[in-house]
């Protein structure tokens, strides 16, 4: 008899076994005829090697080996899912500081910190980031407040040469025109004040005359000026709240200008409201190759509460980075309905998931709950236990609890258990501890409740010590 290994450390003994018409039928005759048949038949046939068949390896697979496998697979592609995240997260890091040492140089214009500023948007020159040809132009803005001619036009020259088709380039062109003017000439810092003192007399005369305030904001608007002063006539401007007002802004808006006030433009449009700045908005949001300026126009829509054009823009987006940022605002929004409707007629979980943060965002306890107990797909749905447990209340804690006493999958329980930990809930936690029967879910429990100060997980600490 031979032996044949089998996976899992069986041996199965496979026997030989005889094709009956390959067997000689004279052998059998010449047999009889000795008058030792009863021996020959007790004593086993010595077959050729070539008639016998070796038994087939068997490859078993037991329950744990196939649960092995899945959880292997399912590690696999969650470490594929982490790396990609964390590509984004360190992209998303980068463009962060660069927006930051950005925001910092045009702040520190405004107090008139020009040495600061220079320093600041030079980083975001170096970095080659999106933000360059803007940052150049105010690196040239603050040079030349500081009383540096040569260095502000070397910058600006640099600004023509590196971003010929830049925006920057209208409002480069009347900065050099201002530095060649005032070359050979001292710095003046009481020229701040001289144009404050201008913007406080622009409103007043807004206040009484606008029809006369209006070309000369216009006129602050397309200069030189500081962030803060173009800023300042903005909102004054929108303060006015006149059709003449909404036109300069809407034309500002389009892109007439560079695209630092552009944002500011839509911004205020949102804050106009009504049907003509939101129609402005959506033609500027179709017509955009800006990234920066679609968020902007985004914002607005939020800010008008116009869900119709940020469900509209959801839809149909190419960038997946501005559809969830149109999702998210539909979320801030409160757009409940079109969320729903979205999330009925989107299948990449990817994108359902950032739906269900929308939800959160709407304060949607109700959709995240159903979606948490119905949903096929295990990581949309974890995705919505992980949101229960940041929206808290009592209905998100009771539906936490049914989920995890009624789910077999132990995925889901431990995503239960860290949900009900970020909703502080200690007492849910102590309970499923005392009557969990997996230890490893059970010491999972016992570790989130080591975490929290409230009194249900010290007595319980205290109740497993004595035991």
């Amino acid at each position: 008899m031979r032996i044949v290994w089998i996976k899992n450390g069986a041996w199965m003994a496979a026997g030989l076994f005889l094709l009956g018409t390959a067997i000689n039928p004279v052998q059998n005759q010449a047999a009889a005829m000795r008058g030792s048949a009863h021996q020959d038949a007790a004593k086993p046939a010595e077959v050729p090697s070539s008639l016998v068949t070796e038994a087939p390896k068997v490859s078993v697979s037991t329950s744990e080996d196939a649960e092995e496998l899945r959880q292997e697979a399912a590690d696999r592609e969650q470490e594929a899912r982490d790396r990609e995240e964390e590509k984004r997260g360190r992209a998303q890091e980068q463009a962060e500081r660069i927006e930051e040492a950005y925001d910092s140089g045009r702040e520190a214009l405004d107090e008139d910190k020009f040495d600061r500023a220079e320093q600041k948007f030079d980083e975001v020159v170096k970095a080659n980031a999106p933000q360059a040809d803007a940052a150049m132009y105010w690196k040239a803005y603050a040079q030349n407040k500081l009383g540096k001619r040569a260095a502000a036009l070397a910058t600006l020259r640099d600004l023509k040469q590196r971003f010929p088709q830049s925006r920057w380039q209208r409002d480069g062109g009347a900065l050099e025109i201002e530095v060649q003017q005032s070359s050979g000439q001292p710095a003046k810092p009481e020229a701040q004040s001289d144009e404050e003192l201008k913007m406080l007399a622009i409103q007043g005369l807004m206040n009484s005359d606008p029809e006369r305030a209006m070309p000369l904001l216009e006129k602050v608007l397309n200069g030189t000026g500081s962030p803060k002063e173009k800023s300042r006539a903005m909102f004054v401007m929108a303060q006015n709240g006149s059709p003449q007002a909404r036109e300069i802004l809407a034309k500002i808006a389009r892109g007439q200008n560079n695209p630092d006030l552009q944002r500011k433009a839509v911004e205020y449009l949102g804050l106009f409201g009504g049907p003509d700045s939101r129609k402005t908005l959506a033609d500027i949001y179709a017509s955009a190759n800006d990234p920066a300026v679609k968020r902007a126009v985004l914002k607005s829509f939020m800010l008008s509460g116009d869900k119709e054009h940020l469900l509209a823009s959801a839809k149909s987006e190419k960038d997946p980075e501005l559809r969830r940022d149109a999702i998210h605002q539909l979320g801030l929004v409160g757009g409940t309905t079109e969320l729903e409707q979205l999330y009925r007629s989107e299948n990449s979980p990817e994108l359902r998931r950032d739906i269900l943060q929308a939800f959160f965002l709407a304060g949607d306890s109700a959709k995240l709950q159903d979606v948490a107990q119905n949903e096929k797909d295990p990581e949309v749905r974890r995705a919505a236990i992980h949101n229960l447990g940041l929206i808290g209340g009592d209905g998100a804690a009771a539906a936490l609890q049914a989920i995890y006493s009624r789910d077999t999958d132990r995925g889901n329980r431990e995503a239960v258990l860290d949900a009900l930990f970020l909703q502080g809930n200690a007492k849910t936690l102590v309970a499923i501890a005392r009557a969990e029967k997996d230890p490893g879910l059970r010491k999972k429990a016992v570790e989130k409740l080591a975490l929290m100060g409230s009194k249900d997980a010290s007595d319980y600490m205290m109740e497993l010590l004595q035991k």
